[in-house]
């Protein structure tokens, strides 16, 4: 069984002047709070699938 990993808070999140920033896209079907995981030539969700391919 593969263990899963949780994302470290201190890479997804940045804190400016007391407003949290967002490092990573959310998903656009998901919604806000499932974030896209950032491959080499690719953004991909894992809950749903979905993908983009990068320029």
């Amino acid at each position: 069984m593969v263990e899963k990993v949780k994302a470290h808070k201190s890479k997804i999140y940045n804190v400016e002047g007391g407003a949290i920033k967002r490092l990573k896209q959310n998903c656009p079907r998901c919604g806000p709070g499932v974030f896209l995981a950032d491959h080499e030539n690719r953004l991909s969700c894992g809950r749903c699938g979905y993908t983009e391919f990068k320029k």
